[in-house]
C-alpha cells in the first residue's frame, strides 16, 4: 500500500472514529449516559442476533449453490455484506449500527450492494472495468469502382460479432 493511500485510509478512520465519539456524546447528552450505555450494548446484542440468523441463512444459500454447481454469484455478496454487517453492529457506535444494520436486513442489503458497486466502478481504471458488449449490423460488399483491378472488391471491414477481451496483459488489445 502506497504512502499516499495508507494516509488516507488513517484519515478516513479518524474521522469515522471521531463521528461516532460526537454521536456517542449528543445521544448521551440527550437520554443520558447510562441509557446510552444500555442502547450501545443492546445494539451489539441485536448484532449478534442478526449475524447468526442472517450468516446462516448466507452459508446454507452458498452450501446450496455449491452443491448445485451453480455460481456464487449474489450469494457470496450476501455473505460478504453479512459479515461486514455484523461486524459493524457488534462494534460500539451508532452510526456503525445503522449501517451494518442496512447490510444485515435482507430488504435493504440490495440497495448496499447496488451503493457499493458503483462506488468500486468508478474507482476502477478503465481497462480494468467490465467487458463492453457491443451489437454489431453486419456490412455488405461493394464492387470497387477504381482502376485496382478486375473482379476485386472495395468491401468496408467486416464486423464480427462479439465482445471485447483483454489481453495476457490486462489491457484491452489495440
Amino acid at each position: 500500500m502506497s504512502d499516499a493511500v495508507g494516509r488516507r485510509v488513517r484519515t478516513i478512520a479518524g474521522l469515522l472514529v471521531l463521528a461516532e465519539l460526537v454521536v456517542f456524546v449528543l445521544v448521551a447528552a440527550w437520554i443520558g449516559v447510562g441509557w446510552t450505555i444500555l442502547a450501545t450494548l443492546a445494539t451489539s446484542a441485536l448484532g449478534w442476533i442478526l449475524l447468526a440468523r442472517q450468516g446462516t441463512r448466507a452459508l446454507a444459500d452458498l452450501r446450496e449453490r455449491a452443491r448445485t454447481r451453480r455460481s456464487p454469484g449474489a450469494e457470496l455478496g450476501n455473505a460478504g455484506l453479512v459479515a461486514a454487517g455484523g461486524l459493524l453492529m457488534v462494534l460500539p457506535g451508532f452510526i456503525g449500527d445503522v449501517v451494518g444494520l442496512l447490510c444485515l436486513l435482507p430488504g435493504t442489503r440490495n440497495l448496499v450492494r447496488g451503493i457499493l458497486t458503483r462506488l468500486v466502478l468508478t474507482r476502477l481504471p478503465a481497462g480494468l472495468r467490465p467487458p463492453v458488449r457491443v451489437e454489431s449490423v453486419r456490412t455488405a460488399e461493394v464492387p470497387r469502382t477504381d482502376d485496382r483491378g478486375p473482379g476485386t472488391t472495395d468491401a468496408p471491414p467486416r464486423v464480427i460479432e462479439g465482445e471485447v477481451v483483454r489481453g495476457p496483459d490486462g489491457r484491452p488489445p489495440a
